[in-house]
């Protein structure tokens, strides 16, 4: 294994263990549940847009799963709160992205940050799953946002 890969494994395993962003969301937000029906991975994430409804003014989750969920959910909190919805939304598609990759090209880390982590799971069709489970319920819940505006 490379002194990269090791690296990545790191900040996968630093944040299945303290997990960012992990609890309940005060006050009015919007949320959206998901479940890895495969391996019983379930996620729920809360949003709260800012008034104007273009940045993410706040974002906290829950779930139960394997360290790749977790992980994947604590590194989307860090990346996302507080970001606009427009960049929240192209970081979820770029994430998407590189884990349809099956390991081949080379992600954007401007872009991912630490979500670059991930690219190794996307060797593992039965992970990929995992990963982006808190992704999908985060967009879910920009959706509901966005609509009830």
């Amino acid at each position: 294994m490379s002194n990269l890969e090791n690296l990545y494994q790191e900040i996968i395993v630093d944040h299945s263990r303290a997990r960012h962003g992990e609890g309940t969301l005060e006050g009015p937000h919007f949320s959206h549940h998901e479940l890895n029906p495969t391996c019983g991975d379930e996620i729920t994430v809360r949003v709260r847009l800012d008034a104007s409804g273009e940045r993410v003014e706040a974002l906290a989750w829950e779930g139960q799963g394997c360290s790749i969920s977790m992980a994947s959910a604590s590194v989307l909190s860090d990346l996302v709160a507080g970001a606009s919805v427009d960049d929240a939304l192209a970081l979820a598609g770029a994430f998407r992205e590189m884990l349809r990759s099956k390991g081949e090209g080379e992600p954007d880390e401007d872009l991912l940050g630490d979500a670059i982590a991930f690219h190794g799971v996307s060797k593992y069709v039965m992970r990929v799953k995992c990963a982006m489970l808190s992704w999908v319920a985060l967009e879910a819940a920009v959706g509901q946002a966005r609509a009830a505006r």
